[in-house]
């Protein structure tokens, strides 16, 4: 992770001179089985701006030949022939693993189902790291969806690496963090705790990590509307805030981050997506110097 922190701030050099053509020989594909604005532009403009092409689809469920009945690995099997680097997002969990079982060119995940999403978590510990200038000895609350969140999977994963780290889990009651989560934090020694009351914790908090409930994961609406509305970032909560905290989101939002936060200093999310640009150029660099 530091390496790639590293070359991630070259990468804003890269992007402030004008790009670069040093991949200018390489084609990346971009397969996304599920929706996305953000990653799937993000990760386009980082292989345009390093001088490389892009080819894909942003729905590969319906324009690709699983409508036909292929199965995942010969789809990587077949693309793998055609591509320098294949940037995945699919709707089951484990399914970039099983890309990278077949496929003979390196693969990067963009997000699989409720499961992972890696490059998110990457981009997400780069902007606490520019914001605070440190990645330890952190409070980090995570709300809203949190089960179906795979972005706060990610996150916790890589910020067992760090220390004195402390996260506090604040969610409605059906959608809580997974057991297997908790029990990555046990093995890991990672102080967290589970708690309901939003207020409490960010007047301690170093990084508010909101998330949207995700009503495409839900099997009923009305599990839906359990969960909807029920932790919201506002202005009163900014002002229990510490001065020097910072407000996170992967994004999108849906109503959970009040409009008026947005020109508050403290909140980081715009400046978080930005980041994400140069973090996946980094990756890609990466996967063409290993």
């Amino acid at each position: 992770m530091d390496e790639i922190f590293v070359k991630t701030k070259e990468m804003e050099r890269v992007v402030a001179e004008g790009g670069s053509d040093r991949y200018s020989n390489k084609v990346m594909t971009t397969l996304f089985f599920e929706p996305s604005t953000r990653t799937r532009l993000s990760f386009e403009s980082a292989m345009s701006r390093l001088g490389g092409k892009v080819i894909g689809t942003e729905n590969a469920a319906q324009f690709s030949s699983t409508i036909k009945g292929e199965t995942l690995e010969d789809t990587i099997r077949v693309v793998s022939s055609d591509s320098d680097v294949i940037v995945i997002r699919h709707t089951d969990i484990g399914a970039a693993e099983r890309a990278a079982a077949v496929a003979t060119v390196p693969i990067i995940n963009a997000g699989d189902g409720a499961g992972e999403h890696p490059t998110q978590s990457l981009l997400d510990l780069y902007t606490i790291k520019k914001e605070l200038g440190r990645l330890d000895d952190l409070h980090i609350v995570m709300i809203g969806d949190l089960a179906n969140g795979r972005t706060v999977h990610s996150l916790s994963y890589l910020l067992a690496n760090y220390n004195k780290i402390h996260i506090s889990f604040t969610a409605p009651e059906n959608v809580q963090i997974p057991t297997y989560v908790k029990k990555y934090l046990d093995e890991k020694r990672v102080s967290y705790e589970e708690e309901h009351d939003l207020e409490k914790v960010a007047k301690t908090a170093d990084v508010l990590y909101q998330t949207r409930i995700q009503k495409e994961r839900f099997t009923s609406l009305d599990e839906y509307e359990k969960a909807c509305g029920k932790y919201i970032i506002d202005n009163a909560l900014l002002s229990v805030m510490k001065k020097d905290s910072i407000v996170l989101h992967p994004l999108p939002r849906a109503g959970e981050i009040a409009v008026e936060v947005d020109h508050d200093p403290r909140a980081a999310y715009f400046r978080q997506a930005e980041n994400g640009l140069f973090v996946r150029m980094a990756l890609i660099d990466k996967c063409f110097s290993m």
